[in-house]
């Protein structure tokens, strides 16, 4: 949507409305409204940011349809047309083959943007950027020539014909103009419903209700949209409105409806996994041997052997640290027959003749230690060997 491309911080928002035949909207009330358009932001906190003085905060479009009878030279042909006012080709970038588009906010009202149908029909060429064409007998430029869009949803659309773009004031002036049916701005966005709440206080009021459309742009096509739009299944091509769509809002409509489509398959493609896997999950649950009595038990018991090990290494590393002070170290002299000098030789270990010890009341007291933590272990063995028993299982079960 345009509102990615104009913010990258993904903060603006892009609003569409669609106004009917009768609405009588003109280009004073769009103007009116561009000017308090401003003064929202302001209220809102929102200043512009950019260092670039040609930066702008939003932009806006609008658009009518109607017909226009262009010529030429050689060939003069009866046309769709939208007028149109704004930035109207930076929502809608149509693909040009050469040329360039031309802005309804130029001083100069004489351009206008062809498609390859109406070139080839006027010029028999789609090379025809600058040159001249008639429209209402008043000469135009052409500015640009375009590729229209084909296919059976741009067909459904309305674009079977031949079309051309032309200012809003050559179609009101020069041809046959609807009014203007469509208006669309992306603007900052600071919290989420703030500029489609804002567009629908100024062109959706109640006594507007009834002829006007108001389309937030930015999320249609998420999932939670999509998600809304399968709940108004039969009830959507239901409109009460007198309102024509453009093109590209048909287009979008349909997009719409097939993502609808496929999120709904996607839906039921997910949920049969999910729920046969939960069937599985509570047959196996049923017939299991065991339960979270058994498990709590299992973990308690693994949980004990492994304290029961690491106390049983430690007293093992105590031992060999009191057999390791049994040896001592011994210095002999050098013999007589030595040529050199007598001094101390190299120490050598000898082992410690074992001694009676004396019985000593720190020795009593560690003695009693250790058989009353043997009590305990042995009286830990016996509750364990009663649960085994009481279970009916082997000692190596829970």
């Amino acid at each position: 949507t345009v509102a990615e491309r104009w913010s990258s911080k993904k903060n603006a928002s892009q609003v569409s409305c669609f106004f009917s035949v009768g609405s009588g909207i003109t280009e004073d009330e769009i103007i009116d409204f561009e000017h308090t358009v401003d003064s929202a932001l302001v209220d809102a906190s929102v200043v512009q940011e950019s260092e670039n003085p040609g930066a702008r905060l939003w932009a806006d479009a609008y658009s009518a349809d109607g017909t226009v009878s262009i010529s030429t030279d050689k060939a003069s042909i009866l046309a769709d047309a939208i007028g149109i006012g704004g930035d109207f080709f930076l929502f809608h970038p149509v693909k040009l083959l050469n040329g360039a588009y031309f802005s309804g906010n130029d001083l100069m009202q004489d351009y206008c943007v062809i498609d390859e149908d109406a070139a080839w029909q006027l010029f028999g060429s789609n090379d025809v950027a600058g040159m001249m064409v008639y429209i209402g007998g008043v000469p135009h430029i052409v500015t640009g020539v375009v590729e229209r869009p084909a296919g059976r949803l741009a067909e459904a659309a309305g674009l079977d014909s031949t079309l051309v773009y032309v200012s809003y004031q050559t179609l009101n002036e020069l041809g046959i103009s609807h009014g203007i049916n469509h208006y669309e701005i992306v603007m900052p966005n600071p919290v989420t419903g703030f500029a489609v709440n804002y567009i629908r206080e100024r062109f959706g009021t109640e006594e507007k209700e009834a002829e006007t459309e108001i389309v937030e742009n930015t999320t249609r096509y998420s999932l939670l949209s999509r998600l809304k739009l399968l709940t108004q299944f039969g009830v959507r091509s239901m409109n009460g409105k007198a309102i024509i769509y453009p093109y590209w809002e048909n287009i979008a409509r349909g997009y719409e409806d097939i993502l609808a489509l496929m999120t709904l398959f996607g839906i039921i493609f997910l949920a049969y996994p999910v729920g046969l896997g939960l069937v599985f999950f509570c047959i196996w649950w049923k017939h299991k041997g065991w339960t979270m009595r058994d498990v709590r038990l299992k973990v308690v018991d693994k949980a004990e052997r492994w304290m029961e090990k690491r106390r049983e290494k430690q007293r093992k590393k105590k031992k060999s640290g009191s057999a390791d002070s049994d040896f001592e170290y011994i210095e002999f002299e050098k013999s007589e027959f030595d040529d050199e000098p007598k001094q101390k030789g190299s120490p050598r270990i000898q082992r410690k003749e074992p001694k009676e010890k004396r019985e000593k009341p720190a020795d009593d007291k560690r003695q009693a230690k250790r058989e009353e933590k043997a009590r305990k272990r042995q009286a830990r063995e016996l509750k364990k060997e009663e649960r085994r028993a009481k279970k009916g299982k082997t000692g190596g079960e829970v």
